[in-house]
Parts: structure tokens; sequence; C-alpha cells
């Protein structure tokens, strides 16, 4: 295997048939010792964070393409906490789509002018630049086809499956007690056609859930929903 890129959370290497091995860490994004699944620096270190990221991101991959959803995933080792998958191009140099069911976290940030802490959002999706330098920045629709990062209907299709998956993993979670607050997804073109496909994790490591009001962190996160 051939490492191609270490990343915050994982570490990709190049298979020899074409695919792809995610290496999942230890590692989550935070700051100052506290988790948060928005932010673009490596907060903590956390003993099995990388299984149980990948415990949940394979129950959940899985369920999304029983779904008819595409995504990029092949299959994982859960005991060398690796994921392979089919490789894929990003959009420009890497969006992140938010879908929001509460506000909290930067929502609150650049909204708390008008909205409550914790207030009810109706599927809200935003999408971000992978730009650590300058904090990933929101985008909107007309930015991204005039910067020639998506086309009208990509954005279209990338906010329907957003709210798809996510409605997916909100009830997934529900059947266990807990509330989706927001959830941060992935998306990249795979295959000769160049679909759009669900790409990188599903975990605790980038979703906002709570149980009784509580905050639930990323390891009990798995534990409560795969027990």
């Amino acid at each position: 295997m051939k490492l191609i890129c270490k990343g915050k959370t994982k570490d990709v290497y190049d298979l020899e048939n074409g695919n792809y091995l995610l290496k999942f860490k230890d590692d989550v994004t935070g700051e100052e010792g506290v988790f948060d699944p928005g932010a673009n620096t490596v907060g903590l270190t956390m003993e099995g964070a990388g299984k149980a990221g990948l415990k949940l991101t394979k129950y959940f991959f899985e369920k999304i393409e029983d779904a008819g959803i595409a995504t990029h995933y092949v299959g994982a080792d859960i005991d060398k906490a690796t994921m392979t998958v089919k490789p894929a191009k990003v959009f420009g140099n890497g969006l992140e789509v938010i879908c929001r069911y509460r506000a909290v976290g930067s929502f609150m940030r650049r909204y708390g002018m008008y909205a409550e802490e914790g207030q009810p959002l109706d599927a809200f999706v935003e999408v971000t630049l992978k730009d650590d330098e300058r904090e990933d920045p929101p985008i909107t629709k007309d930015a991204l086809e005039m910067l020639g990062i998506l086309k009208e209907d990509e954005y279209d299709l990338l906010k329907d499956l957003t709210i798809r998956i996510s409605d997916i993993i909100k009830e997934e979670l529900a059947s266990k007690g807990m509330e989706l607050y927001d959830i941060k997804l992935e998306f990249a073109r795979i295959g000769d056609d160049g679909h759009i496909a669900l790409i990188d994790e599903i975990s605790g490591g980038n979703m906002r859930a709570y149980k009784d009001g509580q905050y639930i962190e990323p390891m009990e996160l798995e534990r409560l929903m795969l027990e």
C-alpha cells in the first residue's frame, strides 16, 4: 500500500486494485481538548475512537446503500480500523454539506441574532468549502456555479441526497431514543459516468446527537446505536 494522504482523523492509502484504503485514527476534531465536529483542527485523542467511528460508518453506509443511494463504500475491517472505498473525484478542493435539525454550533455563531439555541430547523442544508485557512466558509448555490465547482442541477441533487441521507440517520438514532441535531456529509463523483455518491464517513465524529437533552459523545453514540 502507498500512503497518499495523512488526514486529521484518517490516513488514505492507494491499493493496487484501483481502490483506496482509509485508516481510521483515534484523533477527533475539536479545540482545547473539547470535541467539535465542525472544527478544523484535531482537538483530542480518544482511545478506540477510530474503531467506533468505523463501526458506525459501516452500519450507516450499508443502510444508505439499502435505500438505493450511491456511496464509495466497498467493505470494512473493524479489527484493523480500515475501510476500502472506490476512487472518487471531489468537487473543487472538497465540499462539506451540513444538514441541521436544530440551531447549534456554527449556525448560532453566524445567525444568533435571529435564532435561539436549540430551536428546531426544517432540515436546513448549507454547503461549506473545505478550506482550513479560511475556516471552511459557507458558499451559496450561485457562487458554486459561477466558480465552476458545481452545476445547478448537481447542487439540487446534492441537497436532495443530503436530506434523504440525514433523514435515514435521524430515524435510526430516534429508534434508540436519540435526537440528531446536525450532521456533516461529504460527496464526490465516482464511476466511469461520474455520478454523485456519498464519501468519507458517518460516525459520531461528524454529527451532534442528544439524548434526554444531553449531548452524546462520539464513542457513547456508537455504543448506544449498536448495543
